[in-house]
């Protein structure tokens, strides 16, 4: 495992996580989403030898703690822009009451779900790119 990458591949996660408290809209999100998940995938498919898919599920899982944490420490500002995660924190099945928490349990399922995607992504990405062979 290539543990360098996947914490230098999950620092995307870390800005996305303090850009989406109050800079990008939650409409637009997405696509800064796919972005990223291509450019990783690239990546991973251009340095890794092999374990493409847990390589991009990883850096996914990083990016969870990073998000998680980030939009839990920067609550008031983040709900504040973000209305429709307002309104899932306030009708959460089991917490409606303590949202931040309502969040440290969903979020890693946000982490495992798009870990899944840029695992994909990253899984097919190394069926595409060439790798960077080293001349003797």
């Amino acid at each position: 495992m290539n543990w360098k990458l996947i914490i230098q591949l999950s620092a995307f996660g870390l800005i996305m996580a303090f850009a989406t408290i109050s800079l990008i809209p939650e409409k637009i999100e997405p696509a800064f989403w796919l972005v990223i998940f291509i450019f990783c995938a690239y990546v991973i498919a251009k340095v890794c030898t092999g374990k493409h898919f847990l390589h991009g599920f990883l850096v996914s899982l990083v990016n969870c703690v990073w998000i998680t944490c980030t939009h839990i420490a920067f609550y008031s500002t983040y709900i504040a822009h973000h209305p429709s995660m307002a309104k899932m924190a306030t009708d959460h099945p089991m917490l409606p009451t303590h949202p931040r928490a309502a969040m440290l349990l969903t979020g890693p399922v946000a982490g495992i779900i798009s870990g899944l995607v840029l695992g994909l992504f990253a899984f097919i990405a190394s069926k595409i790119v060439t790798k960077n062979v080293a001349v003797q």
